[in-house]
């Protein structure tokens, strides 16, 4: 049972990430100067501020799942996925350009987004979730920490929405039950020159299994994927830091490419 103080505690931490966010000004490690917080603290504490989210008029447009390739897992030193919430204000898609100091020390993946077309509740199989996609694009996700220096434990990352920040999706939309999502391959350039590059497989094995991973994880939590959410379903590779002035590009072959500018 959560003590009435450790309960204002939450709220606490929750005011200091939303105004971390609306400020620019990242905020000392959350898991440093309070000891003894866990995954719960942490969903808590961003649903805190995503109920603010709605109060403040931004619309949910899907979700993401973080941490479920080795590579963002060894990044940060954890072993398991988490979540964050998408809202309107993070889709990029229209210009493909990330307004300078629009995210807070920006770091670039690529992605598959699944688009749905049904609901997905609790325990589910990658097959159910094919099922329920109305289609999968390549996309780009710019994570952003509203905490010092990206010093996180799973708990810093998933209060602060998973570090969420902005994402562009590409145009060339495949049927997941057409196309063997693990052997997608991505490759992430950086001014036109290959950083790194991965496969769908490296996505907890399927992307799809991590959607299904994500549909179980939020019944815990109250949440259910909607028909019409886009969902990041992971990185295929680590996430590269970006500064302003430079261009991204995820090339994903048959799936084709999708582009981001920092301004």
């Amino acid at each position: 049972m959560h003590t009435e103080a450790h309960k204002a505690l939450l709220v606490r931490i929750a005011e200091e990430l939303y105004e971390a966010d609306h400020t620019g000004k990242p905020i000392e490690q959350i898991t440093k100067r309070h000891q003894g917080l866990n995954i719960q603290d942490a969903y808590a504490i961003q649903l805190l501020n995503k109920d603010r989210a709605l109060t403040d008029g931004k619309h949910i447009t899907g979700k993401k799942i973080g941490l479920t390739s080795l590579a963002m897992q060894q990044s940060l030193g954890v072993d398991q996925p988490d979540f964050g919430f998408l809202y309107d204000s993070m889709d990029a898609t229209h210009t493909g350009a990330i307004p300078n100091d629009a995210l807070q020390q920006p770091r670039v993946e690529g992605e598959l987004a699944f688009v749905l077309k049904a609901p997905l509740k609790g325990k589910v199989t990658a097959e159910e979730v094919r099922a329920a996609t109305a289609y999968v694009v390549p996309a780009i996700e710019v994570v952003a920490s509203r905490i010092k220096d990206w010093k996180l434990t799973i708990v810093d990352t998933i209060a602060d929405n998973a570090s969420c920040g902005m994402y562009v999706l590409g145009n060339h939309k495949v049927n997941p039950e057409e196309v063997d999502l693990r052997q997608v391959a991505m490759t992430l350039s950086k001014d036109g020159e290959v950083v790194n590059s991965g496969l769908g497989s490296a996505v907890m094995g399927d992307p799809a299994e991590a959607v299904a991973w994500l549909a179980h994880c939020l019944g815990q939590y109250g949440v259910t994927l909607d028909a019409g959410d886009v969902v990041l379903s992971g990185a295929l590779s680590a996430a590269v830091p970006a500064l302003p002035g430079q261009s991204f590009a995820c090339d994903f072959g048959d799936l084709g490419c999708v582009t981001v500018k920092f301004e």
